[in-house]
């Protein structure tokens, strides 16, 4: 499968010699979710506005939609919707002819069924001979997503969409960005809210001080390297950790009412069964024991500052 987004050897240097991009390769395929994450200066928004023709890259190919976006650029440009992180429209227009005006930058003729079909799926029909200065911050978010994809592009690119918006809309968002992804849409997200790219993401890629660290699938990222923590509430209090524990990855907490052991998600049957065998061994009783994996977000910091 041809990807929609390809990235080969990019680099990127500005004139004082900084170095945002160093030597990035990816590929993004058609219809999948795919997850940008980094630190603030890690190079996220310099890859995506290179790929969007915003940022001139110093060496490397980019292709958009099988286009080089430096040979064919009209071609690659008009392929990409762009969401850029800040809101930035024209206050005085309506909703409905900034997003018509948006198709016509692209050269597209228009097609005013299409414009309804964005503004509906995007909640903002009723909303559409409003002017743009009266919505709430979260509307004009949305207007921002219509007019990317006002000139109906096969990729879109959101950067930070949800930022500032509260968290029921954002969970409105989510379910919008699921669905244009069911409609064949390729989406990139970047995104500060980790729980967002856990929500939605087929894929995650983390970027650091503009290098790629890891492109993988998210189920088998968090399952190669998330942890499992398994948390016994015992009957009686211990004072000290027995020896026969002191070899397994287990603490004592401070009141001596709870044992913490924690194991690799792919060592679980086997780690487990041998801890509750010993604690039986031992004539060690418990009244309860709970168990929590790793979310996204502690595998992302862990990676970053590995």
């Amino acid at each position: 499968m041809q990807p929609d987004i390809s990235v080969k050897h990019l680099n990127k240097i500005y004139e004082d010699g900084f170095q945002a991009l160093k030597d990035v390769n990816l590929e993004i395929y058609p219809g999948e979710i795919f997850a940008l994450l980094g630190p603030n200066g890690a190079g996220k928004t310099t890859l995506i506005s290179i790929i969007c023709g915003i940022v001139n890259k110093s060496d490397g190919e980019v292709k958009a939609a099988g286009h080089d976006i430096v040979k064919q650029y009209r071609k690659a440009r008009e392929a990409i919707g762009l969401v850029p992180q800040e809101l930035n429209t024209d206050s005085f227009e309506t909703v409905w002819d900034a997003v018509s005006f948006s198709r016509g930058l692209f050269g597209k003729a228009p097609k005013p069924a299409h414009i309804e079909k964005v503004l509906k799926d995007l909640s903002l029909w009723d909303k559409r001979n409003n002017r743009i200065m009266s919505l709430s911050g979260g509307m004009k978010r949305r207007v921002m997503i219509a007019k990317a994809l006002s000139h109906e592009p096969r990729i879109l690119f959101l950067d930070e969409p949800t930022a500032g918006v509260d968290v029921e809309l954002r969970r409105d968002m989510w379910e919008m960005v699921r669905k244009l992804r069911e409609n064949g849409t390729t989406i990139i997200l970047t995104t500060h809210y980790i729980e967002e790219a856990e929500e939605m993401a087929d894929r995650i890629g983390v970027i650091r001080q503009g290098e790629i660290i890891l492109v993988e699938d998210k189920n088998r990222l968090m399952s190669k390297l998330g942890k499992k923590e398994l948390r016994l509430q015992l009957q009686q209090k211990l004072d000290k950790l027995p020896g026969e524990l002191t070899l397994e990855p287990i603490e004592l907490s401070e009141d001596g009412y709870e044992l913490i052991y924690t194991f690799d998600s792919q060592q679980q049957q086997a780690g487990v069964a041998r801890l509750l065998r010993t604690l039986g061994d031992l004539d060690i009783e418990y009244r309860d024991l709970q168990t929590r994996e790793s979310s996204l977000e502690e595998i992302f910091v862990g990676l970053v500052h590995e």
